[in-house]
């Protein structure tokens, strides 16, 4: 069974966390391990937000690593599909979720993966998702 690891865990090893760092370095190769075109999306943002050159190629070197070795999924037709009750449901009981969080979750659901994540906010409300706080 595979799982989706989201921004919040490789922001918190960039940033020291040695917990994590030491966490991601035991799931190599990461073999059941996959990200969201979501994720990859807020990890460039990452890059593009460093406040000098020598930062923004560090970060640039660490992002791409990653993206060459977890694969990618789209977020296409079959994980709208999903979201979209998703976040019917959630809305109308009162539990909005950001539209980023809700296509990751999504994109797990879709495929039967869980969700690795710092995050213990969202992804908690989402029924159905198995997620995993680390």
């Amino acid at each position: 069974m595979g799982e989706l690891i989201d921004s919040s865990v490789f922001i918190a090893a960039e940033r020291g966390d040695a917990p994590i760092q030491v966490a991601l370095a035991l799931k190599r190769p990461y073999e059941d391990s996959f990200l969201s075109v979501v994720t990859v999306g807020e990890l460039l943002h990452g890059v593009y937000r460093a406040k000098d050159q020598v930062t923004r190629n560090r970060r640039e070197a660490w992002v791409e690593g990653i993206l060459g070795e977890i694969p990618v999924l789209a977020y296409d037709e079959r994980v709208a599909r999903v979201l979209a009750p998703l976040d019917a449901q959630l809305q109308a009981s009162g539990n909005k979720v950001a539209t980023a969080d809700l296509i990751i979750a999504a994109t797990a659901l879709t495929h039967d993966y869980a969700v690795l994540t710092r995050d213990a906010k969202s992804f908690p409300k989402i029924p159905g998702l198995r997620h995993y706080l680390i």
